[in-house]
């Protein structure tokens, strides 16, 4: 039984971690520090606990959270403990460490803390990233996982996960995002995310295009990986027979990669059987805690949120938005929407429907585009846009404003959906 702890610990360790270290998520390129030189000296101090574990590494720019928590399900189901490694969190920091979809215990987090506070590592200041990967890394190896899952943080080649030598890499896509730090072109996007395909160690490909398929033939080959193309094989049948709860459209491609990635294990020697497939794929958000991803809140209104936060990720859920309008006679689309003050706002208002209501906001973290630069970028574009400070009262107006055969949506940004989630109870 763990020993009881005081909430202001807990507190206090998770507002070092916050506030002391450069947290790429909050303020952005400031904290970004590509490069394994720090993971590798981090790695080193505390007894490479990477090396400990039997891990899966997922990379892609859209859908490595949606197939990691589907393998993460599956493995669980067959009876092994899993662990599971993701990122940004939505509500609670301890979603990004898991076993068993049990999020990491708060006094582990505070005896970490402690323990980095003594001031016993000489080398250079980590980020956040860095060091809460060496949490859930120490944390997965003393509780001795069966297998990890292991999510990138961005791109790949210079990520601090990719200290690890995994059974199975897995590229979901790539689309365009981050571009200031992995490139200007899906090639060279490409390459960063093909930076996880280690010698020897099998990699699943999602999807490609003509322009990122040879840059993966190219370095499987450079490192004699077998290549898996999962979007040659896409089975549709065999999808849908696995009955994932995962609603969005551009699940299906996830699924199928999932999958692929899923045989592919089997064929190095793990034991998956198919009914513990099936039951990681329609019961992934219970077995996980996974969230966020086209969750539908309630049904009337209708309330849909979506971390998507890219062109791709928002191209599917505005045209899956536009086919749900159609289905309800009368229905106005009513879409909560913020950014981050990185991301390439103008280009995503091009896809945004002329006909919804618009309700701009921001999300409570430094790195938010600020409300009011974001009405005035939406009514450039002839948007009927309306400005809020906060998620919580733009979702309040939107519901206000509702029919019951109303939609209304919430996202933009991961930031967006974890503000609404955090004050879901007093806005319903």
């Amino acid at each position: 039984m763990q020993p009881a702890i005081c909430y202001m610990e807990y507190k206090e360790a998770l507002d070092w971690l916050f506030n002391q270290l450069p947290m790429f998520s909050r303020v952005g390129a400031a904290a970004y520090k590509p490069g394994l030189e720090r993971s590798e000296a981090l790695a080193a101090h505390f007894g490479h606990p990477e090396r400990k574990l039997k891990a899966i590494h997922v990379a892609g720019t859209n859908g490595k959270g949606s197939v990691s928590n589907l393998l993460a399900a599956t493995l669980q189901s067959q009876g092994y403990k899993t662990a599971l490694y993701t990122s940004p969190h939505l509500v609670d920091f301890r979603e990004r460490i898991r076993i068993n979809g049990k999020m990491i215990p708060e006094n582990k987090v505070v005896e970490f803390v402690e323990e980095w506070q003594k001031g016993e590592y000489k080398g250079d200041k980590p980020s956040f990233f860095e060091l809460t990967m060496m949490l859930a890394f120490q944390w997965f190896a003393a509780e001795n996982v069966d297998y990890a899952v292991i999510e990138v943080g961005m791109g790949g080649r210079l990520d601090s996960t990719n200290i690890i030598t995994p059974l199975l890499s897995v590229i979901t896509n790539i689309s365009f995002d981050h571009t200031q730090f992995l490139g200007d072109t899906l090639a060279k996007i490409a390459t960063e995310k093909a930076g996880i395909i280690k010698a020897g160690v099998p990699v699943v490909i999602g999807e490609a295009t003509d322009e990122t398929e040879p840059v993966f033939r190219t370095r499987a080959l450079e490192v004699e990986s077998p290549l898996i193309e999962a979007y040659r094989e896409i089975d549709e049948q065999a999808n849908r027979a696995l009955n994932c709860t995962l609603s969005g459209d551009y699940q299906k491609k996830n699924i199928n990669t999932a999958r692929i990635a899923i045989r592919e294990l089997r064929k190095t020697g793990i034991e998956i059987s198919e009914d513990a497939e099936k039951k990681g794929f329609s019961e992934v958000e219970q077995l996980t805690g996974f969230c966020g991803r086209w969750t539908i809140i309630q049904d009337s209104p209708l309330v849909v949120c979506d971390t998507g936060h890219n062109e791709a990720g928002l191209r599917y859920n505005i045209a899956q938005l536009a086919r749900l309008q159609a289905s309800r006679p009368a229905a106005a689309l009513r879409m909560v929407l913020g950014f981050v003050n990185d991301k390439d706002v103008d280009h995503i208002l091009s896809l945004l429907h002329a006909d919804a209501v618009y309700y701009t906001t921001q999300a409570n973290i430094p790195r938010a585009l600020h409300h009011t630069l974001l009405t005035e970028k939406f009514k450039a574009a002839n948007l009927n846009a309306r400005d809020f400070k906060t998620v919580q009262e733009a979702v309040e107006c939107a519901l206000g404003d509702a029919k019951e055969s109303d939609i209304i949506y919430i996202g933009g940004s991961t930031f967006i959906v974890a503000d609404f989630l955090s004050n879901k109870d007093k806005i319903l």
